[in-house]
């Protein structure tokens, strides 16, 4: 009997779902409309629809469903629509403000009209307690055991759902966050509480406060939403663990996540980059840029030797957050995108969204205002009649007013209309791909680009183009990746401990002792997730910096007892990390270690990548039919074959100009390029020499 595994990533416009057969390496895939007003609802119906049509012995009673991942974007959907609970804070006796004033920094320095954020606990809700720890982790002054429980009244009588507690240094000595929390429960048993030493245990006090606040503010709308699609699935017949993808790429088990919700802020992008890893890896390819376009945004990250990198604090959506996640960049760029014209006539697209509902123009669902996918069905990029495989029918026509009462506006025709919605859509994704390259030292002409992504392939030719990059590789099922990904993932957790010391050997103690304390807590995670000791790996980093600078580079510890020689090994690697990142060395300026970090991982049984015999390089059966299709490059259509990536095998060799139409995405092949099908499915434009 087939024993599955299913991936389901619920995004703001599509819901993905991904089953794959341990017993033949059987891969399938369905898509639905996400449903915005109960995300649980989609994913219910797209795993039922997809083992009901596309692995019908997956829905028969007793198929065992052996695991369940999910990526999902509940909380960060929360955190951009401000949509998360009435929060409470309790801080240490003069600090009330450090969450309104936090580093007075301007993210837009020339930007007169910024908007800054909307704080999320109110002034009226941030109580003060004395209490006092030093840094050194002393207590100056103890906790004030009687104004805690009138702070803790005065919370419960304003009616909050979730309070906060970050206190002064109780990264070093927890004792008196421990103490207030046991006397919040006491006193507001329902209430969601996060404490800062176990939601963040690290330096910096106002970037540990926000992670804490954002963490109850979304505690109980994470909490809810796994409440609610639990018994959903249970009422599916699944009877595996459930798990969430993390930031980190990882998984944790539902009660972790509806506790951490702050670590799965980008939850669903993650796990993309996961899959892109897995299958850079097989082809060939690990130095890679991920280009992931879907309905809403779009998520870029660049992978050096098969890896993304992690970072331990990122700003996102104007909140800064202090959690492990890899280091992806997202921009307000997909199908969902609207155009429009701004204030000094020109024409602008995002990021503003019209999501799942009411959608594009051409979906006929009330929505007037041209997005990005009408200009593709204009152009007729995509197929002019439907999408999905025919599942769902675009009105072109309607795509076509839309853009038409936009170019009578600028004084262009509608075609030339169409075609600049896609060039500023492609600037704006340019630019985001320069962030993470060019702007950390990185060139992407060195970089084979990786498309997927429901509109990722439909564009990365063109953007491919604009940043001078010779390859793109799209995957097989680019538009479910991230659900795939599901299934090419590890069960993670990550540690972290503070520690200012000198970068000499007269820390080999004090950092040995710390990794040891790490060590210990990584040992209690894997007995909880219940990994066998075969599947459990740990690794080492530490974040350093020169004295006086106020960020920190990752760099990797060796294997082995922590020695003198191990602290000479984290310099050098800490120099080498500068150099590329800041173009200079410091020559004599003291080194220290700041944060030492210990990632878990606990193996389990993952989707395999599997190989096909060449099928030779004629292409011609995979031909469905032509259609007309907008290329600049000729200022007018221009007849273009359709090929069916289905009927596609390893071995075949075309040319561009090119439409490749599947059920999840469509792949654009620009003229002067050449497309080929790789041994493991993956289609590979190049640049024609």
């Amino acid at each position: 009997m087939a024993r599955w595994r299913v991936g389901v990533d619920s995004g703001g416009t599509f819901t993905d779902v991904c089953l794959f057969d341990e017993e033949d390496g059987r891969v399938e895939v369905w898509k639905v409309s996400s449903t915005p007003d109960d995300p649980s609802r989609g994913i219910a119906q797209g795993v039922e629809e997809g083992m009901r049509r596309v692995a019908p012995e997956a829905a028969q009673p007793g198929a065992p469903v052996t695991y369940f991942g999910h990526g999902t974007t509940v909380a960060t959907n929360a955190l951009i629509q401000h949509r998360g609970v009435k929060t409470g804070l309790v801080t240490t006796d003069g600090f009330r403000d450090l969450l309104e004033i936090g580093r007075q920094k301007r993210p837009d320095l020339y930007d007169m009209q910024a908007d800054k954020p909307p704080t999320l606990v109110s002034r009226d809700l941030r109580q003060e307690v004395p209490e006092r720890v030093c840094h050194d982790g002393r207590i100056d002054l103890p906790l004030d055991e009687a104004r805690m429980r009138v702070a803790a009244k005065a919370l419960k009588e304003a009616g909050v759902k979730a309070i906060a507690v970050s206190f002064l240094y109780g990264f070093i000595r927890p004792e008196h966050e421990q103490r207030a929390v046991a006397i919040l429960r006491e006193e507001m048993p329902d209430v969601f509480i996060s404490a800062g030493h176990e939601i963040a245990p690290e330096f910096r006090e106002f970037e540990r406060l926000s992670t804490v606040v954002l963490n109850a503010y979304l505690g109980p709308v994470m909490r809810n939403y796994i409440e609610r699609l639990t018994p959903r699935l249970r009422d599916l017949g699944m009877t595996a663990t459930p798990h969430l993808t993390q930031s980190n790429g990882g998984v944790i088990g539902f009660g972790t996540a509806a506790e951490m919700p702050v670590r799965a802020v980008l939850s669903g992008p993650s796990t993309g980059v996961v899959g892109a890893q897995a299958i850079g890896r097989v082809a060939g390819f690990e130095d890679l840029i991920t280009f992931d376009m879907g309905g809403t945004s779009t998520d870029v990250a660049l992978l050096n030797g098969g890896h993304c990198k992690l970072t331990s604090e990122a700003m996102v959506h104007g909140y800064p957050i202090k959690a492990p996640m890899l280091d992806i960049h997202t921009v307000g760029a997909g199908g969902g995108s609207i155009a429009y014209i701004d204030g000094g006539g020109l024409l602008k697209v995002g990021p503003r969204s019209c999501g799942a509902d009411p959608g594009p123009v051409c979906y006929d669902r009330g929505n007037t205002e041209p997005a990005t996918t009408d200009a593709n069905v204009v152009l007729q990029t995509l197929n002019p009649e439907y999408l999905l495989a025919g599942r769902m029918k675009v009105d072109q026509a309607l795509a076509k007013a839309s853009i038409a009462r936009l170019a009578e506006r600028l004084g262009l025709g509608v075609m030339e209309t169409a075609q600049g919605i896609i060039s500023v859509v492609t600037a704006n994704m340019a630019r985001a791909i320069r962030v993470i390259s060019v702007q950390r030292g990185y060139d992407p002409r060195d970089y084979t680009m990786m498309a997927f992504g429901g509109a990722g392939p439909l564009h990365a030719a063109r953007l491919a183009r604009e940043l001078d990059m010779k390859r793109v590789l799209v995957p097989p099922y680019p538009g479910i990746l991230c659900a795939m990904g599901l299934l090419l993932t590890d069960l993670r957790a990550d540690f972290a401990a503070t520690k200012l010391l000198p970068a000499t050997a007269e820390s080999v103690g004090d950092v040995a002792a710390a990794f040891d304390g790490l060590v210990t807590r990584a040992e209690e995670w894997f007995r909880h997730e219940e990994i066998a000791a075969g599947d459990r790996h740990m690794t080492r980093t530490a974040d350093m910096r020169y004295a006086g600078q106020n960020y920190e580079l990752a760099v990797p510890l060796p294997d082995g007892p922590v020695t003198a020689a191990t602290i000479a090994t984290l310099a050098e690697g800490f120099a080498e990390a500068h150099k590329q990142r800041y173009g200079f060395i410091a020559e004599g300026e003291p080194v220290q270690l700041v944060t030492l970090r210990l990632e878990a991982t606990g193996s389990v049984k993952k989707a395999e990548l599997k190989s096909y015999p060449d099928a030779g390089p004629d292409a011609s059966g995979a031909i469905i039919g032509e259609r007309d299709v907008w290329f600049p490059e000729a200022g007018a259509f221009v007849h273009t074959p359709i090929y069916s990536r289905e009927k596609l095998a390893p071995g075949n060799l075309f040319t561009g100009p090119a439409i490749v139409e599947q059920m999840d995405t469509t792949t654009v092949v620009l003229p002067g390029m050449h497309a080929r099908v790789d041994a493991y499915l993956n289609l590979i434009l190049e640049v024609t020499a």
